[in-house]
């Protein structure tokens, strides 16, 4: 398992990105920090994408904070696409616990103000030869 704190493999990450993506990375607005407690300011966005990270917040207190932050952060009739692992993926990724969900239970917990316009479980090849079972799940921020 990776001793590394969170920030620093996320700034890891964020610099090989940059690398893949060349001159491109100039055009997008780069973030570290921790996802339960990060302010935008009052920056809005159209699009919230979250690929893999929701799974991994195993506190409810943390996936509160996180939802409130894509309330904060999310323009009125923008949307959100989260990629979770389904209710048939791992109950363990990379040594750490996650939540697996169903479109059901992804969607009560955005609660109210978040409109389900469409879920696909998909099967994630990894690159150690394992499959995963991903939900994906888009929805409409009220307006």
């Amino acid at each position: 398992m990776n001793t590394m704190p969170c920030k620093a493999i996320s700034v890891t990450a964020i610099d090989f990105s940059k690398q893949r993506l060349g001159a491109l990375a100039e055009q997008v607005g780069w973030h570290v920090g921790d996802i339960t407690q990060y302010d935008f300011g009052s920056k809005k966005f159209d699009l919230w994408h979250d690929r893999a990270v929701f799974h991994f917040l195993t506190d409810p207190a943390a996936r509160q904070a996180y939802i409130e932050l894509v309330r904060r952060s999310v323009k009125p009739g923008g949307y959100v696409l989260m990629a979770t692992f389904g209710p048939n993926g791992p109950l363990k990724c990379s040594g750490l616990d996650v939540v697996r969900y169903d479109a059901q239970s992804l969607h009560n917990e955005f609660g109210e103000g978040f409109s389900l316009q469409g879920d696909e479980l998909t099967m994630h090849h990894t690159p150690m030869g394992t499959d995963q079972q991903f939900l994906y799940c888009w929805c409409r921020v009220s307006q």
